[in-house]
């Protein structure tokens, strides 16, 4: 029903930042929250940051003060700026939505394919 469309990821130097977007497309009737999880090697998925329709904001103690997550409502869209970046934030990021559709009224749950972060020297 809801497509998420993630870019951004890549290959930093730790101390280095990057930028990550999501892109939702489909007959979207409301987003109520965006957010992103990651997946590091051998470990749990863990939510990083979300953002809801009223922009309230939570994110996991580790990024905080490094990472900034923020919405476009005009075009479906959620970024995470990620500053400071270190060797332990390499992980696959992936794209959250919970939303309704035209044809789905009450809100499920959506994700994109993720995109590879590494973070090496």
């Amino acid at each position: 029903q809801v497509q998420l469309v993630e870019s951004g990821g890549g290959l930093v130097q730790p101390g280095g930042s990057l930028r990550l977007s999501c892109a939702a497309s489909g007959i979207i009737f409301t987003i109520w929250t965006m957010g992103w999880y990651r997946q590091a090697p051998g470990k749990q998925r863990e939510m990083v940051a979300v953002i809801s329709d009223s922009a309230i904001t939570n994110y996991v103690d580790s990024v905080k003060g490094r990472f900034t997550i923020s919405r476009d409502n005009a075009k479906s869209t959620v970024y995470l700026q990620m500053n400071s970046l270190k060797p332990e934030d390499t992980a696959v990021y992936y794209c959250y939505a919970k939303a309704s559709t035209e044809g789905i009224k009450f809100p499920l749950d959506y994700w994109g394919q993720g995109t590879r972060v590494t973070v090496s020297s």
